[in-house]
C-alpha cells in the first residue's frame, strides 16, 4: 500500500480542474427537504385522521418511510456545510433533516464528520468499520455469533439493516457524549432524546396500530434504505493506514432519478474527497476522478454490490481479506483480488474463534 494518498492530496490534483462555483453552498437543496416535508406530514395527517383499512395504511407508510430516508440524506449534507454555513442554522436544519432518524446533529457531526471521515477504515479507529478477526476474538458475543453457519450471520446481517442505523446512532450517542464539555452535554442530551419523546408521544395520540403505520414501519424502511447505503461504502473495501478514498471507499451507481430523490448519496468516493462540496457537483467530480485514476476507483451496481456483501463475511483479517472463522475461508477485498462477478474464496490458516476458546 505504498502508493496511498490522503484525501487532501486527491483533493488538491481535482481542484486544478474544478470551476470554483463547485465549492459555494447549495442552499436550494432545501426545497427537496421540504417536499418530503409536506409528504410525511400528509400522510401522518391522512393515517391518523382517517379509519383506513390496513393495507391503504400500509402504502402510505411506503413513502413516508423513503421521505424519513431522504431527510436523512439531505441532513447528512446539511450538516457537512455544504447547503448552509451558519452553523446554528445548519445545526437547526440538520435536527430538523435527521428528526426522523432521531439523531442529534452534534453527535453526528462529531461520530461522522469529525471521527469517520478522519480515520476512514482505519482499525479502532473508525467508528463505523468492520472488526478484524484479532479483535472479535476477544468478545464472546462475536465469538458465538461468528460460529454460526455463513447463510445464517448473512440473512441476519440483511434482516438486521432495518434497526442497524436507529441502533448504531444511539451506540455513538452513548459513546461521544462524553466527548463534549459539560455545558455542552445537556444540548446534545436534549437533541438526542426529543425527537424520541416525539414519537413516543405520538404513540399515545395515535394509539398503536396507526402509530405503527406512521412511524415504526417506516422507520424500519427508511434503516433499510439507509443502510443498503451505508453498508457499500466501505465494508467490501479493505483496512488501510493512510485514509486514502480511492483505496477505502465504493461509489455505487444507481438509476439517475434515484439519485434525484437520494441527493446523490450514491457517489461515495467523491464525498470521502470533497465533504464540504455538495453533492450536486459529484457526478463532474467523478468524472476527473476516472480520468486521472481509472485503474484505482472503484464503483458498481447498487444491487452488485448488495449481492456482494450477502456472499463475504464481514471479519477482516490482515486488513486486506474478508474471512469466515467458522471455515477457514478468505475472500480478498476491492483492489486486493475481489471480483464482485465472480466472488471466489480461498483456503486459509488462520487462528478460527473456535481455537481460542
Amino acid at each position: 500500500m505504498s502508493d496511498l494518498h490522503n484525501f487532501g492530496w486527491y483533493a488538491a490534483q481535482l481542484k486544478k480542474h474544478l470551476p470554483k462555483e463547485v465549492f459555494k453552498p447549495a442552499p436550494f437543496r432545501l426545497f427537496g427537504g421540504l417536499a418530503y416535508l409536506l409528504v410525511v406530514v400528509g400522510c401522518f395527517l391522512v393515517i391518523g385522521l382517517f379509519d383506513l383499512h390496513p393495507l391503504v395504511n400500509l402504502l402510505l407508510s411506503i413513502p413516508i418511510g423513503l421521505s424519513f430516508a431522504a431527510l436523512g440524506f439531505l441532513g447528512h449534507e446539511i450538516l457537512h456545510g455544504t447547503v448552509i454555513r451558519k452553523g446554528w442554522i445548519r445545526n437547526l436544519l440538520g435536527a430538523i433533516a435527521f428528526w426522523p432518524l432521531s439523531t442529534s446533529p452534534q453527535i453526528w457531526r462529531k461520530w461522522h464528520n469529525a471521527t469517520h471521515h478522519v480515520h476512514t477504515q482505519q482499525d479502532e479507529h473508525d467508528p463505523d468499520s468492520w472488526p478484524t478477526l484479532e479483535r472479535i476474538s476477544k468478545t464472546k458475543l462475536f465469538r458465538w455469533i461468528y460460529k454460526l453457519p455463513f447463510f445464517v450471520r448473512a440473512f441476519t446481517s440483511f434482516a438486521s439493516l432495518t434497526v442497524q442505523f436507529t441502533a448504531h446512532s444511539i451506540k455513538m450517542f452513548l459513546v461521544y457524549i462524553k466527548s463534549f464539555n459539560l455545558k455542552k452535554q445537556p444540548t446534545v442530551f436534549v437533541q438526542a432524546v426529543l425527537p424520541w419523546i416525539t414519537w413516543i408521544s405520538l404513540l399515545f395520540v395515535m394509539g398503536f396500530e396507526k402509530w405503527f403505520f406512521a412511524f415504526l414501519l417506516p422507520l424500519l424502511i427508511a434503516n433499510f434504505v439507509v443502510m443498503a447505503y451505508i453498508s457499500t461504502n466501505h465494508r467490501l473495501n479493505p483496512l488501510v493506514p493512510v485514509n486514502d478514498p480511492l483505496a477505502n471507499s465504493l461509489t455505487v451507481t444507481v438509476p439517475k432519478w434515484v439519485d434525484v430523490l437520494h441527493f446523490n448519496f450514491s457517489y461515495h468516493t467523491e464525498h470521502h474527497i470533497f465533504p464540504s462540496m455538495s453533492s450536486k457537483h459529484y457526478p463532474l467530480v467523478k468524472k476527473h476522478i476516472k480520468n486521472l485514476w481509472p485503474d484505482r476507483y472503484h464503483e458498481m451496481p447498487m444491487g452488485q454490490a448488495l449481492k456482494a456483501l450477502w456472499k463475504t463475511p464481514r471479519v477482516y483479517f490482515e486488513h486486506n481479506d474478508l474471512v469466515d472463522p467458522l471455515k477457514g475461508k478468505a475472500f480478498g477485498s476491492l483492489g486486493n483480488g475481489l471480483d464482485t462477478r465472480d466472488i471466489k474464496s480461498k483456503k486459509i490458516k488462520l487462528p478460527t474463534i473456535s481455537k481460542q476458546d
